[in-house]
């Protein structure tokens, strides 16, 4: 095989064919259903989940992951935090003349690797090739389907006063890490990206606890601007502490020096949970005894549910309300 992608590779004939056995078939097998121009699949559920993301993330390759990890894990988290059981992504590749084909071969076994850990299948796809200085290397887009197990849906609208909102670890770790990553601003930091599936994390709490209102995963526009989605799509007041949300020493230090808020600073790794009060013991022990949990804390309340705002307590014991992220903080970040 070649040692670079060429337009070759993307008219459809003998080097596109051999360019998909030889990296995305060997990568993501062979079944029946590839013979067709659809992938078919049976579902154990009348109600199914289906979301699409598009990941552009520069550098492609970053500590603690990839463009294709970041892909699977970020398609597979938005299906999990939607209560839903992720089955099958599919995969779509944009990719630029000239891409090296050892890091295609790279990429789409880190995919791989991410699927079986998170126990789904990567069922189709696509592969286009685009003039040099089109894109940037390379683009992914996928889909994700998974069902609704019953009796384990989410209930957003019974959220009441006094419930918990949870999050499973540090903020802002994704981040720094890309920032560090492209070293434009000096930063240098050993920092991973949290880039993670987190659908097994999800599954234990939804199937030990009951009360869960709502879960979402805080990626671009980070931890604040994803309350605020909630606080406004629910009409709740929500009140975090800034004492209380978990950050590592190296993502703050990085914020002081740079003048980012973490709160803003996007994730792929942490999922926020509203819970009822009762069960806010049950839920922090359940994700403390997984790997991706272990940091995990309560950091704020609901309020009310009449108005819809996030409201952020300080350290001096006063508070501010927080708005969704306004302009661009960090570009391409997933």
């Amino acid at each position: 095989m070649e040692e670079r992608i060429s337009l070759a590779h993307g008219d459809g004939g003998e080097l596109a064919h051999k360019l998909i056995g030889d990296v995305f078939v060997r990568a993501f097998g062979h079944t029946e259903e590839s013979r067709f121009d659809a992938a078919l699949f049976t579902v154990p559920s009348e109600k199914i989940a289906v979301t699409t993301d598009s990941f552009v993330v520069k550098p492609v390759f970053f500590p603690g992951g990839n463009i294709g990890k970041l892909a699977v894990a970020g398609t597979v988290n938005d299906i999990a935090v939607s209560g839903a059981v992720p089955l099958y992504l599919t995969a779509g590749f944009i990719i630029e003349e000239g891409f090296k084909i050892k890091d295609l071969k790279e990429i789409a076994e880190t995919m791989a690797a991410e699927a079986e850990k998170a126990n789904v299948r990567i069922i189709a796809g696509d592969t286009k090739v685009v003039e040099k200085g089109s894109i940037d290397g390379i683009y992914i887009n996928t889909s994700g389907v998974g069902y609704v197990e019953k009796n384990r849906a989410v209930n957003p609208d019974g959220m009441e006063p006094g419930d918990s909102i949870i999050v499973n670890g540090t903020i802002g770790d994704h981040g720094i890490a890309i920032l560090a990553a492209r070293g434009e601003l000096g930063i240098q930091t050993e920092l991973p990206s949290d880039c993670a599936a987190l659908n097994g994390l999800i599954k234990n709490v939804l199937s030990e606890v009951d009360g869960v209102r709502i879960m979402r995963d805080p990626t671009r526009g980070g931890l604040a601007t994803t309350l605020v989605e909630i606080a406004e799509d629910f009409q709740a007041t929500l009140e975090i502490d800034d004492e209380l949300i978990p950050i590592r020493q190296e993502v703050q230090g990085a914020c002081d020096i740079l003048g980012y808020d973490p709160l803003y600073l996007a994730n792929e790794g942490k999922v926020i949970f509203i819970v009822k009060k009762e069960r806010e013991e049950q839920v922090l022990k359940i994700l403390r005894e997984h790997e991706l949990g272990q940091n995990a804390a309560v950091i704020g309340r609901v309020v009310n549910r009449e108005k819809g705002r996030l409201q952020l307590k300080t350290a001096l014991g006063t508070t501010r309300r927080l708005n969704r992220l306004s302009g661009m903080m960090l570009p391409r970040i997933c």
